[in-house]
């Protein structure tokens, strides 16, 4: 037996297997048939069996025979159209042919021009009959003089030939079988659902009474192709059932039938009627089935509609008024074509064009659904519209229209829902109006107007040009592939990504999934093949600038695109070219377009290696020297095209000089600039847009001015400002993030700042106020001595009320970072710094200045841990010179140290260190230059990154990489900075030699940066207690516990001990100890139940008993916090107890706090049981443990029904070995329940409660008092 042919077969084995086939002889599955050619004459040998649904319109001949007789010569060809022809008796045949003889000879030689001078000339009259004659269904009809048979399928020509001959089309056949239509029983038209529902009961009632002579069928229309021999088998089926069946049955069958009667008259829709006629005959009558009530009564003559479906013409019925739904659940939106919102209750007109037959054909409008449906529509105009409407709701919902009207993030829905594929599916559609419809519809979702604007006003600030990179904030995402290989074995992030799927990839980030699509090359055949109409043009421009504004690697991917910017170059900023003819031209193919310029400056803006391929590769040199060699108005361009076009050159010289290059033009275009510098004071322009024009042209030129000085190596101001109402540190709903926020696509939410638009528009007062105090700083730079002369002016601006109200402010608020408020943050961020450094300089010199030292201290320790990416040279001035001055520190030197000391007094009892907190804080003030080296020498690893930055606030272009600041991953530095010792000595000892080390095998100065850090930590809680507001509690208590965990003696050695006790007693203040929330992960811990279990396990090993260390171990066992932490200690750490000798005396925190609420969880009160019964738990090594465990044992006893039974004075003790049968071994599968009688039983057993101090004091439940 043959074997079927496997997947892993190779060729040799099929066709070994081939030869065994054929050897063998058997029949081939399948036979390979060769269609006939009929073009060559070819006959087919099934030709009289094709199908009769596949037969054309036929059109018979009478007289003609079925076979073409052989005559030689053929006989004429007859015409049935020349009879009407109209001939002339004279009529010459020569001259006929003549005129019909086109041959070019003789239409050559019969051109004769006619005399038409005296023919009058007339207009045709006006008639409503078209020309050509339209040949209607009906009139062919009508001359054939009998409607057209139901399902017959002749054309309108052929009803035509049928009615010049009446006698066609009427053979029949002696020899064939009566067939009887439903004409022949007076009906007009039979339908398929009536004579399949009653053709068994009329061909029996035909069969039974005989009304005519011999067996009738009854036509089978509607029994499918091979009708005849179905209607024929079923008339056989009914004889033989009746030749079968006695008379008297047969009779019956009659009766029952008359019977219905009644029912077949009232029934409407089948339109039957039974009559009894002469001779007792049963008549069958079938009705048109038109006579239903339908929305449109349909007319023989219409074409294709002699088989009706009511069904489908429902939808041409009036829709019913949109009403009132009385449900709580939401809706499905729906939109008009301009995005907005429809009401499900508003009532539209149809004309509109809002309503379809969808699942609610009643209610007008789109929902998300239908429109993706429709976008992918085999008709052209149903995608356009689809996608236009889709454009309208991606602006609106940039915007935040939507906010408030639906539930959900609508651009978040439309992403998951696929549309980023919808539309790169729609860009390679070949009709040009979809394709400009899916790039407008990208354009609404990738670009944000508002957002552009922005950044383009923001441009000439001090440091306007250096913008965030729009990149999706860093998702960590864990690769189990790479667990456990080596760093360099492990794939790269690049690697990573080249294996995910574009869907992966735009889930994520939606730039980088529409690069991995290749939607870069597709732009470039729009521009260069396609060549749009202007807006798709200027839409192209701005997704590009989109892309370009996500990151440098996305900037030098539309670099490399072959042929992208070549296109963009030589089509939208020519050298030369021809002044279009209209303001709006029909094409902006050859004309300089300001978008295509701005793209060019974006880009550049991506490094200083893009910038110079754009110079030199790409010829945007001499771009430049042509836009600007020349005013606005001799551009011959559009007035505000012009002026946008040199503004956009201005701007992108300005950003090549930020780099130190294309400087020499200056020298080639110094006349031109010296004539628009001395023109910017009296703008030409008389009407509002052009003049904002103007003056943004002006302040480009500026910018560029200033560049080319910061590379020549001077300084001058620049531009920036601010007050309190304006700022967005204080101002939370400007730095929130905006409502509709898509991950993948992040944006800058510039439409929030519609309602304050000063903020960022022509009249901000935020480039005033930088600009004076950068003024001030550099004055104050070049040379002390001007300080003095400078001096009134700079007190002045210090101490105006808005300058101190606004620091103020700014003390406590704690703004948030995303991209909506990062790109406002970092200017506000340099005001501040500028704003410190005068005051810093103020302060040794003026007494006035001197007495608000404490709020610039305060304002400089919360701006340090607001500083962005890109602003690490601003920290490192600010740890350099004001974090750690004591000149900032005022309390210091007034009596600082000894009123702390005297309001310690009133909380510290017998737990207190040997020394006071008065000296710690004089010693912390003394080694503050030494606190600062420590932490600068920590942060030494971010060289690197204050170098770069140094080079962009300084004005250093030549050594600027790029005009992108670093990826916004949060601020610089965290929250927490202060604790960062601690936590990089545990990182380096206490994880990796598990915290066994002793302080002196610790690496080199660690144990003086351990105590330079508790110093600083001391300053901050004592006088600065709003710099450590941002860290919770818990991170103090975690990042405290890594003295303890980083080495085996550290917190042994008599500073640490000394400065660790005095932060613990900050961290249990009653305010503090209510704040501290153990329940909450601290940063950088998956939870704090982790950590307290490391810290176990420390104390068990190099504890000591030390009392400190104690009560940091006593601290999370109190009863308002989770029990898991107390069963660790009696379940798992359980020799602890032998050593936790913290004494009443000494617990820092109230007892209470241990003892109340009552313990409920039986688990645990096991452990306390057997801790007290198996003597693990004593008084005299850990007191404070016992008196929780019998305080909480004793309370569960009380609380039981059977309790007063232990009291009972006939229990007499007795000795004997107590089995604990409630503790559970690891044999038992079932926990048994421990009950009250079991503990009493139990404790008086072993003698707890004889020697129990507490047991006369049960009854009142009072333990504190008895203690």
């Amino acid at each position: 037996m043959l074997r079927r042919p496997k997947p892993t077969d190779s060729e040799s084995d099929l066709l070994r297997e081939q030869e065994r086939f054929l050897a063998s002889g058997g029949q081939s599955a399948v036979n390979v048939v060769r269609r006939p050619d009929k073009r060559r004459g070819e006959k087919t040998g099934d030709d009289s069996e094709e199908p009769q649904e596949n037969q054309r319109d036929v059109v018979t001949i009478a007289g003609l025979p079925d076979e073409i007789p052989s005559l030689t010569p053929a006989p004429p060809k007859k015409s049935r159209f020349k009879k009407e022809r109209v001939r002339f008796e004279n009529e010459d045949p020569e001259e006929l042919l003549d005129r019909h003889d086109t041959h070019i000879s003789a239409v050559l030689s019969r051109i004769v021009e006619r005399d038409t001078s005296a023919i009058p000339v007339s207009f045709p009259a006006f008639t409503s009959t078209a020309f050509p004659k339209v040949l209607h269904r009906s009139t062919a009809e009508k001359q054939v003089g009998v409607p057209a048979v139901p399902g017959g399928k002749k054309s309108i020509f052929a009803h035509q030939i049928a009615a010049r001959n009446p006698k066609l089309g009427r053979g029949d056949s002696k020899n064939d079988p009566k067939v009887s239509s439903p004409q022949a029983f007076g009906s007009t038209c039979l339908s398929n659902e009536c004579l399949n529902y009653n053709l068994s009961v009329c061909m029996f009632s035909f069969s039974v009474i005989g009304f005519v002579d011999g067996s009738t069928l009854v036509s089978g229309q509607g029994l499918g192709p091979d009708s005849a021999v179905e209607t024929l088998r079923i008339h056989q089926e009914n004889q033989a059932r009746l030749q079968g069946m006695p008379q008297s049955e047969i009779l019956e069958e009659q009766q029952k039938l008359l019977a219905q009667l009644p029912i077949l008259e009232s029934y409407e829709d089948n339109r039957m009627k039974v009559v009894i006629g002469p001779k007792n005959f049963l008549y069958c009558y079938y009705f048109v089935y038109v006579e239903m009530e339908l929305p449109v009564k349909p007319q023989k003559e219409w074409l294709r509609m002699d088989k009706l479906e009511p069904e489908k013409l429902e939808w041409t019925r009036d829709l019913p008024a949109p009403r009132q739904r009385s449900t709580k659940k939401s809706m499905q939106a729906r939109f008009d074509f301009s995005g907005a919102v429809i009401h499900p209750t508003e009532d539209l007109p149809t004309h509109l064009g809002l309503h379809h037959h969808g699942e609610e054909p009643e209610l007008a409008g789109y929902s998300l659904q239908e429109l993706f449906l429709l976008s992918r529509s085999q008709l052209t105009q149903q995608r356009s519209l689809a996608l236009n409407t889709l454009a309208h709701i991606l602006s609106k919902a940039h915007v935040g229209e939507y906010s408030s009207s639906l539930k959900g993030n609508v651009l978040t829905s439309l992403l998951d829902a696929g549309l980023l594929f919808l539309l790169r599916f729609a860009l390679d559609d070949s009709v040009e109006g979809v394709m400009s419809a899916a790039v407008h519809a990208l354009r609404a979702l990738l670009v944000s107007p508002d957002d552009e604007e922005c950044l383009d006003n923001m441009f000439p600030w001090l440091l306007g040009m250096a913008a965030f990179p729009l990149l999706p904030s860093a998702q960590d995402e864990e690769d189990e592939d790479d667990e456990g290989l080596d760093e360099s074995m492990k794939e790269t992030a690049k690697e990573k990504e080249g294996r995910k799927s574009d869907h992966d990839v735009a889930r994520l980030d939606v730039v980088k999934g529409l690069l991995k699509m290749q939607l870069l090359q597709r732009l470039r055949y729009i521009l260069e093949v396609v060549r749009p109409a202007p807006h798709v043009v200027v839409d192209v421009l701005e997704i590009l600038i989109r892309i370009a504004r996500h990151s440098t690697s996305a900037a030098t991917q539309i670099l490399d695109c072959p042929r992208l910017m070549e296109t963009v170059m030589s089509e939208f900023v020519p050298c030369s070219w021809t002044p279009p003819t209209s303001p709006a031209p029909l094409s902006l193919y050859g004309l300089p377009v300001s978008t295509a310029v701005k793209l060019l400056r974006v880009l550049a803006s991506a490094g200083r290696h893009v910038c110079a391929r754009i110079l030199n590769s790409l010829g945007g040199r001499e771009r430049l020297s042509r836009l600007l060699a020349a005013e606005p108005s001799e551009l011959l361009l559009e007035t505000g095209e012009a002026v946008r076009c040199s503004t956009e050159a201005l701007r992108l010289w300005a950003v090549a000089a930020s780099y130190g290059q294309a400087c020499d033009l200056y020298t080639d275009l110094y006349s031109v600039l010296v004539k628009a510098l001395q023109a910017a004071h009296k703008p030409s322009a008389p009407s509002g847009p052009l003049l904002v024009l103007e003056l943004h042209r002006v302040k480009a030129l500026l910018v560029l001015l200033t560049q080319v000085t910061h590379t020549a190596g001077c300084h001058q101001e620049l531009q920036s400002g601010l007050l309190k109402s304006y700022s967005v540190i204080c101002n939370p709903v400007l730095s929130a993030p905006a409502l509709e926020v898509i991950p993948s696509l992040p944006g800058l939410g510039c439409f929030r700042l519609k309602t304050n638009p000063s903020l960022v528009g022509p009249g901000s007062p935020l480039p005033l106020y930088t600009a004076l105090f950068y003024l001030l700083d550099i004055l104050t730079t070049i040379h002390r001595g001007l300080t003095k002369k400078v001096r009134l002016m700079s007190i002045s601006v210090v101490l105006s009320g808005s300058v101190l109200a606004y620091l103020q402010s700014c003390v406590g608020a704690m703004p948030s970072v995303s991209q909506a408020s990062a790109w406002l943050l970092r200017h506000e961020h340099l005001l501040l710094y500028l704003l410190l450094r005068l005051a810093h300089r103020l302060v040794p010199v003026d007494s006035n200045v001197a007495k608000h030292a404490s709020l610039f201290h305060q304002v400089a320790l919360a701006l340090l841990s607001w500083l962005l990416p890109g602003s690490e040279y601003l920290a490192h001035q600010l740890l350099s010179t004001i974090i750690f001055n004591h000149e900032l520190l005022p309390e210091g030197g007034s009596g600082g140290p000894e009123a702390a000391m005297l309001a310690e007094l009133k909380l510290q009892e017998k737990s207190t260190p040997p020394s006071g907190l008065g000296p710690l804080l004089r010693d912390s003030l003394a080694h503050l230059p030494s606190i600062r080296g420590c932490y600068l020498t920590l942060l030494a690893h971010l060289e690197p990154a204050v170098l770069s930055s140094r080079d962009r606030h300084l004005g250093r272009n030549p050594w600027l990489s790029s005009q992108f600041l670093p990826e916004l991953s949060g601020p610089s530095l965290p929250s927490d900075w202060p604790f960062l010792p601690l936590i990089s000595l545990y990182d380096r000892t206490g994880v990796s030699e598990g915290g066994g080390l002793q302080a002196h095998s610790l690496p080199s100065g660690s144990l003086q940066s351990v105590t330079h850090c508790l110093q600083w930590l001391l300053l901050l809680e004592s006088w600065r207690e709003e710099a450590l507001k941002p860290v919770p509690p818990v991170a103090k208590l975690a990042r405290l516990a890594c003295v303890f965990l980083c080495s085996s003696d550290l917190f042994l050695e008599r500073p640490v001990q000394e400065l660790t006790w005095a932060l613990f007693r900050g961290l249990i203040r009653p305010v503090s100890l209510q704040a501290l929330n153990l329940g909450t992960p601290p940063p950088g811990l998956a939870s704090f139940h982790d950590l307290y279990s490391a810290l176990l396990a420390q104390y068990e090993a190099v504890s000591f008993g030390d009392t400190l260390f104690g009560c940091f171990v006593l601290l999370p066992l109190q009863r308002r916090y989770s029990a898991a932490m107390r069963l660790a200690v009696f379940g798992e750490h359980v020799g602890i107890l032998r050593s936790l000798g913290v004494s009443l005396e000494q617990l820092a925190i109230p007892l209470e706090n241990f003892t109340s609420p009552t313990e409920d969880s039986l688990p645990l009160l096991r452990l306390y049981f057997r801790a007290l019964v198996t003597g693990a738990l004593r008084r005299s090594w850990c007191p404070v443990l016992y008196v929780v465990a019998v305080a909480h044992l004793s309370a569960f006893m009380f609380s039981q029904d059977e309790a007063s039974q232990v009291c009972d004075k006939n229990v007499r003790p007795r000795k004997r070995s107590y089995k604990i049968a409630s503790m559970p071994t690891k044999k038992s599968k079932q926990t048994p329940m421990l009950t009250a009688k079991d503990l009493q039983e139990g404790l008086v057993d072993t003698g707890v409660m004889v020697h129990n101090p507490l047991c006369t004091s049960l009854h009142k439940h009072d333990l504190h008092n008895s203690h």
